[in-house]
């Protein structure tokens, strides 16, 4: 059974080491060097203090994924246009487990100020990210060509969004 909880400070090992995952074998993210578990927890200080909430699932006491959300961009004119960032644990993809968590994130997006909720996704080749989005009615509203180049590829991202309001 998985449960959808805030992060708690014991979480962020399981979450330092699902992004690592993604930053060193894959394209989901265009970071190239892991964050640690400091830099963790800076950023979890940093969205429950703006009032983001920063989201696990867990299943049977071992988390397979997470998610937050975020201020789109830092500037403040962006502060009313959140961003959603979701990842799993390896071997947890296909269960459901992102539905849940993007569900959570945007039943509580709407509870914030924010106007509307973007998503970026780095555009792999694998269409379940966007798919998932879709179906909660995220609309398509951009490509970005070539912004990233790693694991000597060029990486495109698209450009999802859902209004809140």
């Amino acid at each position: 059974m998985t449960t959808i909880r805030d992060l708690t400070e014991d979480d962020v090992p399981a979450v330092a080491a699902i992004y690592a995952h993604y930053v060193t074998g894959g394209v989901a993210t265009f970071d190239e060097i892991p964050p640690g578990d400091g830099e963790w927890r800076a950023k979890a200080a940093a969205l429950a203090a703006a009032g983001l909430p920063f989201l696990v699932a867990e299943d049977d006491g071992v988390v397979t994924g997470y998610a937050y959300l975020s201020q789109y961009r830092p500037k403040p004119a962006y502060r009313h246009s959140l961003e959603d960032s979701i990842y799993l644990a390896p071997g947890s993809t296909g269960r459901g487990l992102g539905r849940l968590l993007l569900g959570e994130l945007v039943r509580r997006a709407s509870a914030t100020d924010g106007r509307c909720l973007i998503a970026v996704i780095a555009d792999g080749g694998d269409p379940a990210s966007q798919r998932l989005h879709a179906a909660f009615g995220f609309q398509d509203v951009g490509r970005l060509r070539s912004v990233g180049f790693k694991h000597g590829r060029w990486i495109d991202t698209v450009l999802m969004q859902l209004d809140l309001r």
